[in-house]
């Protein structure tokens, strides 16, 4: 029932002629209905978007509902509504019996040859039932037969409206919050956008209106409900086709794309003319298509590049800015191991690992991204192999060795040149008698060469 309009203006809108004895009394006039039943019907006709038909249907089979609450389940029951003459009458079916038995079914022959001279006994006259005789458990019947038949009509409306539009934008003001959940007007229907569909870095208030996807039509157990959505990749999809009209006309097509809602995009395009560039057509003119999008997004991230159907360029296109140094695939585990350089490996990570996520997401493939060790320079080289030979040669530990080749002693003939003195001078964290040794082994081999 619409809000504000309370149940008993339904009844208080037939308005009975005098007090009578709605079994056949003749000081009976008909019953008028007021202004008020007429306001609740084009209410519901305009604001709730039903067919003034099948609001007039439901108010009689509300009332025959609730006439069956006061005069019994098998009472036949029909209502008679006239818009044009402002009148109703609710007829009652009823027995024509020589004895009375039950009065909610039955009437003497006397009383029903007053409006029917001809009857007889055992016929079904149908008499006018005045409002005033419901009472207040037919009221209460009427309201819930009618709450129940409305809902009805709306679900079928939301169901017809609203099947075709999913994948759709929609426009809506924020009325109030459902725990999490945001409750949108849509209009005639109102909305649901669960916590699970909003974006996490954006703030909804009451009166606001925004745009959101139609994400599904469901039956919940209260009706159907229509779901909106603002954080599925598909409303970013569904903006930009909005906003590209190359992508209405298919000139261009959207390939792939992955989306971290409230940060960033990544959207792969292609384009079935040569002659016009995919990326280009989505930014705009200096930018001014994507900048629309980028605002309804609350300035979220978009990257646009080509789509390529050679994974390794679609890769190396989707981890950009990063520069990849090398690429290696593992079929069986459907993973790209990526190499990097040092420079290069916070941006292909991305902020909390968010580029290196999207660009998962969009291709399909487990991304591993690893940085490639610095270089050894020639000089460092250089003095890796001299301690390693002198280590070798001499017989003393690796550590010695280096020690020796930093000092300028980086060859047995000049070790062999150098005194002592100044052996253990150019090593002072070497003790004597290691000193000695290298000393006295250079010397051996020496002269087991001279001989």
């Amino acid at each position: 029932m619409p809000s504000g309009v309370p149940t008993f203006l339904f009844f208080a809108g037939f308005v009975p002629g005098k007090a009578c004895d709605w079994r056949g009394r003749k000081d009976r006039q008909n019953t008028h209905m007021n202004q008020d039943f007429w306001a609740v019907v084009d209410y519901l006709e305009k604001e709730k978007g039903i067919g003034r038909a099948t609001v007039i249907e439901a108010i009689k089979d509300a009332l025959v509902a609730a006439s069956k609450k006061k005069f019994g389940a098998e009472a036949q029951v029909r209502i008679d509504l006239d818009e044009k003459g402002n009148r109703m009458r609710a007829l009652i079916g009823m027995k024509v019996v020589e004895r009375v038995v039950d009065p909610a079914t039955e009437i003497t022959a006397v009383k029903a040859r007053q409006k029917k001279p001809d009857v007889q006994l055992g016929e079904i006259v149908e008499v006018e039932v005045p409002p005033t005789e419901f009472g207040r458990i037919a009221a209460q019947a009427f309201k819930q037969s009618m709450n129940q038949i409305l809902r009805g009509v709306e679900k079928n409306k939301i169901l017809d409206e609203f099947s075709d539009r999913v994948g759709t934008i929609v426009s809506g003001v924020v009325r109030r919050f459902d725990r999490s959940n945001v409750l949108i007007d849509l209009g005639k229907f109102e909305a649901v956008m669960p916590a699970s569909e909003r974006v996490p870095t954006e703030e909804y208030t009451p009166g606001e209106r925004i745009r959101a996807l139609v994400l599904a039509v469901e039956n919940a157990v209260r009706g159907p409900e229509i779901i909106l959505s603002r954080s599925h990749p598909n409303f970013v999809r569904s903006l930009f086709e909005l906003e590209v009209s190359e992508l209405k006309d298919n000139t261009i097509e959207i390939k792939a794309m992955a989306r971290e809602a409230g940060h960033r995009t990544k959207i792969a395009v292609w384009s079935r003319d040569e002659k016009v560039d995919p990326v280009s057509a989505c930014v705009g003119m200096r930018g001014a298509r994507v900048k629309n999008i980028v605002r309804e997004l609350n300035n979220e991230k978009i990257d646009l590049f080509k789509w390529s159907n050679n994974l390794r360029e679609l890769v190396i296109e989707s981890l950009k800015p990063a520069r990849p140094k090398h690429l290696e695939f593992h079929e069986a585990t459907k993973r790209v191991t990526v190499l990097v350089d040092e420079e290069n490996y916070p941006l292909a990570i991305g902020k909390r690992g968010q580029n290196a996520r999207l660009t998962a997401k969009l291709t399909g493939w487990e991304i591993d991204i690893k940085q490639e060790e610095a270089p050894v320079s020639d000089f460092d080289e250089k003095v890796r192999l001299a301690a390693v030979h002198l280590a070798e040669v001499l017989k003393v530990a690796p550590e010695v060795a280096d020690k020796l080749v930093r000092a300028g002693q980086s060859s047995i003939d000049i070790i062999h040149e150098t005194s002592l003195e100044d052996l253990a001078e150019s090593l002072p964290d070497v003790d004597a008698a290691t000193v000695k040794q290298i000393k006295d082994a250079t010397s051996a081999i020496i002269q087991s060469a001279q001989t």
